[in-house]
């Protein structure tokens, strides 16, 4: 029997990796499957993507390239070039730009996906940005000779100080918050957490360029009378913020799980050359390697906007063929509704005009003067016919349709679980829900129809999110389980760490109408029941407790199609 783990790291599950993540000999085999495709599971923000070997490929391999590029610039750092007076304005206005955009798509993976790891990650981005984009306005001959704001001396050194300490500071908070509980629910708190954040940062961001700009005698210098000639501060700075971002960068090795985790890496990464410059080579401005090391930062600050939108290309097309099909499935559905509805008005027709006949002319009959009593025991009988007729033949029309829908149908049930869980993904994760699957795997097929069966599990897995949303999150664990009996029936349970139900509900919990949650109609577990019971299965709660409640689903193994 193989086991997987589904975790979801929001509201305080611990796991071995974010998201949901599978392993087990089962899905190894079935990747090793023709036709098997691993892209079909995926969860609605890149934050909670596992990195997979091929992502890390490309990530070491960009490494690999930023790295060799650093080493062939590095013997000609000193060289002086030509003072190009638009270089800084257009380079940190494109990446403060990229930084803005950045941080935006973050918050919007906040609003979906309420992770304190996510806004602290997108506050650092807005940092950058904005920090950029000031010492851009300070730089002397960007925007003015003399720069925009601050004394067009230290004012920017101290800019690109704050600008490079604050980012991996985020680095840090969404390093050590990440596997831990989500910030809020989706909607109007984390709109409203967003709005709170980025007015702390205008105010911190407003705070600190006035102290370097308005008072940047109270600050040590960087440089005296001249840029070319850099006081030994700022080597030590320098020193200092390459080990303040390798250290950022240890955490997320330690820690490195997702996607997410992978490109701020490759992202810190490219950073470093811009301190190692100053150091080893040179900090004088308008050499080599000081506009090589601006480009560097540039292709860092584009790094997980790049990925950002690829992925949630990605996303975005994979959902529109879900919804694609969904839309297809429903025109479906209500084509053989309607069919259903026009056979059963065709057929009804008939007995339905004769009973209204014969009852008219039985009327006739009972308030004709003197009464015509001899033909009234054969139109009541005639009426009683006709309505036997109406009955059988709603009868015969329910069951052609259940052997339509039924007739041949199978489906595998630890498929179905598994897509059933991807389908409730989103939900797990928001509601820090830890999945375990112990599959027996090589079960056979269900007489029952992929789309019923499917809709029977996601009921019972919507009721166990239910039942555990009173629970701590660290407790939350829904465990599905398969097992073959006697090779003629297959056993799917569905076992929560929820609050149970009180032993009066129990004998009624599959009643129509009859509900335990506030605002439910009662109808889901009764579908389910007769769902299952139409193949000759059943639906049964097995437990309820303090502890949780299990649900146990039989259902017999479909009989091998007749060969014509």
């Amino acid at each position: 029997m193989s086991q997987r783990k589904f975790m979801g790291l929001v509201g305080g599950a611990t796991a071995s990796g974010p998201g949901i993540a599978l392993a087990s000999q089962r899905s190894a085999n079935a990747a090793a499957e023709p036709g098997y495709d691993d892209r079909q599971e995926f969860p609605l923000i890149i934050a909670n993507i596992p990195a997979t070997p091929r992502q890390k490929a490309w990530a070491v391999g960009v490494a690999v390239l930023l790295i060799v590029l650093a080493a062939v610039i590095a013997p000609f750092a000193r060289i002086q070039l030509g003072q190009i007076n638009g270089f800084v304005p257009v380079l940190q206005t494109a990446l403060a730009l990229a930084e803005f955009i950045t941080a935006a798509l973050l918050f919007a993976q906040f609003s979906i996906q309420p992770q304190r790891a996510l806004l602290a990650l997108a506050s650092g981005y807005v940092f950058s940005g904005s920090f950029a984009f000031l010492q851009t306005l300070a730089f002397p001959n960007g925007y003015a000779s003399a720069g925009v704001i601050g004394d067009a001396l230290n004012s920017p050194a101290w800019l690109y100080v704050l600008w490079h300490a604050t980012f991996p500071a985020a680095i840090f908070g969404y390093g050590f918050t990440k596997d831990h509980s989500a910030g809020g629910r989706p909607g109007k708190p984390a709109t409203a957490a967003i709005i709170i954040v980025v007015g702390c940062i205008g105010a911190a961001v407003a705070g600190l360029t006035w102290i370097v700009n308005a008072k940047a005698e109270w600050l040590p210098n960087f440089y005296v009378n001249d840029v070319r000639h850099q006081t030994p501060l700022g080597n030590q700075v320098n020193l200092m913020l390459l080990l303040w971002n390798l250290t950022a960068l240890t955490v997320l090795f330690a820690r490195m799980r997702t996607i997410l985790d992978l490109w701020l890496m490759v992202t810190l990464l490219a950073y470093l050359p811009n301190f190692l410059v100053a150091i080893i080579g040179s900090s004088v401005r308008f050499t080599i390697g000081w506009y090589a090391a601006r480009g560097f930062v540039l292709v860092g600050s584009c790094m997980l906007l790049t990925v950002l939108l690829i992925e949630t290309m990605f996303i975005y097309s994979r959902l529109a063929s879900v919804i694609a099909l969904q839309r297809r499935e429903r025109a479906n559905r209500l084509l053989s509704i309607d069919a259903v509805t026009g056979a059963i008005a065709h057929e009804l027709r008939s007995p339905l005009g004769a009973i209204s006949l014969n009852a008219a002319t039985g009327l006739s009959h009972l308030r004709a003067a003197p009464l015509e009593l001899e033909d009234l025991e054969n139109i009541l009988s005639d009426i009683e016919a006709d309505s036997s007729r109406a009955a059988d033949i709603i009868s015969n029309i329910r069951e052609m349709t259940i052997k339509t829908a039924q007739g041949g149908a199978s489906a595998n049930v630890e498929d179905v679980a598994e897509l059933a869980l991807r389908l409730l993904r989103h939900d797990l994760l928001a509601n820090g829900v830890s999945v375990i699957t112990e599959f027996q795997g090589n079960i056979p097929p269900v007489a029952l129809g992929g789309t019923e069966l499917q809709q029977v599990v996601l009921n019972l897995c919507k009721n166990a999110l239910d039942a555990m949303s009173s629970v701590p999150a660290d407790q939350r664990q829904l465990r599905m389980k398969t097992s073959l009996d006697g090779g003629a029936t297959v056993r799917l349970s569905v076992e929560d760490s929820g609050t149970g139900i009180t032993p009066r509900h129990q004998e009624r919990i599959f009643d129509p109408f009859f509900t335990t949650k506030q605002g439910g109609m009662g109808l889901g577990l009764a579908i389910s029941s007769n769902l299952v019971g139409r193949c000759g299965g059943k639906l049964r709660l097995v437990k309820s407790d303090v502890r949780g409640s299990v649900f146990e689903l039989e259902l017999p193994v479909s009989a091998p199609a007749s060969v014509q």
